[in-house]
């Protein structure tokens, strides 16, 4: 029996790797084109977008796509990896934690709140002379990345801050709702953060609940998936949930895939806010299938990629 191709949104679990998630839906789905649009770290949980044969094609413009995260930050320590996977690197006294208030961390929130410069985690996958940052850390390296353009369009603390001791060291957590661009990471904001107010910070929770279009609430758990029943969402489906859309007649469909151009025509919105005109389209042939993606090319449309079929 072939898979069908669509996409599968998981609730990832702690512990796990985006990469064990996919070795693990390789065995279900029974195909190795599997693929996943933006890693989370395995202390994370939370969606995780997986693509399933021909659907592998759309991660491509998933992966850039903003996403908005739940977390939580602690203050009074600062730690290797910028999360609590890892051991302290320095502490603040309990004087210095007791003499943060509420006002200097809302302050410290509204400066990381926008188009930002950030640091990126040194625990990262960004590649540094041809090997990951998260590898060279973890082999005793000390790894300098340089600082990219970020934007941080709301980052909001939840309720009030809790003021916690642990083996006799106290801390401040709070609970923050971050939208943010691809590429963000969410540990450097809570790193920035102790930083700023002088005590250190690190992550100790972070929980993905948005990638685009698609959001948490649609997702499947691992354990209730079966080959039988994945519940995929049609490469149609997908596309139509993140995308501006153009309908082609049976000539336009005929020239796309023969490698043709065709005109701009009635382009619909896509469905959250304004798409740049850069921005891929995508494109839904008379049977209302998925045929390609686009991207405007002057007065006209050309194909970035044609798909050939669900099961293609």
């Amino acid at each position: 029996m072939t898979t069908a191709s669509g996409l599968l949104l998981i609730d990832k679990p702690e512990g796990w790797t985006s990469h064990d998630v996919v070795a693990k839906l390789r065995g279900i789905a029974a195909t190795r084109r599997v693929g996943h649009a933006g890693t989370l770290d395995p202390m994370a949980t939370g969606l995780l977008v997986i693509g399933i044969n021909s659907a592998t094609k759309l991660l491509t413009f998933i992966v850039g796509e903003s996403k908005t995260y739940n977390g939580t930050i602690r203050l009074g320590a600062s730690t290797v990896t910028d999360d609590r996977e890892s051991e302290f690197v320095a502490t603040a006294s309990a004087e210095e934690v007791a003499a943060i208030t509420e006002g200097q961390i809302t302050r410290s929130i509204e400066a990381l709140t926008g188009e930002i410069m950030q640091m990126p985690a040194s625990v990262s996958a960004i590649k540094v002379n041809g090997e990951r940052a998260y590898a060279k850390v973890r082999g005793g390296d000390e790894v300098k990345l340089q600082a990219r353009s970020i934007t941080v369009s709301s980052f909001v603390q939840v309720g009030p801050i809790r003021r916690v001791t642990e083996n006799s060291q106290p801390f401040i957590d709070l609970d923050v709702v971050i939208d943010c661009s691809s590429g963000t990471y969410i540990r450097a904001l809570a790193r920035d953060i102790g930083q700023a107010l002088g005590v250190g910070g690190h992550l100790t929770a972070l929980r993905r609940t948005r990638v685009g279009g698609y959001t948490l609430d649609q997702a499947s758990t691992l354990e209730t998936l079966n080959r039988d029943d994945l519940g995929l969402l049609s490469n149609a489906d997908a596309a139509k949930a993140q995308f501006a859309a153009r309908a082609l007649s049976a000539q336009d469909e005929t020239d796309l895939r023969h490698g043709k151009r065709i005109a701009v025509g009635e382009i619909s919105p896509m469905p959250r806010g304004q798409a740049e005109t850069s921005a891929p389209i995508a494109a839904f042939g008379p049977s209302g299938d998925l045929t390609a993606m686009l991207v405007r090319a002057g007065t006209q449309l050309k194909s970035l990629v044609v798909f050939q079929g669900e099961t293609e």
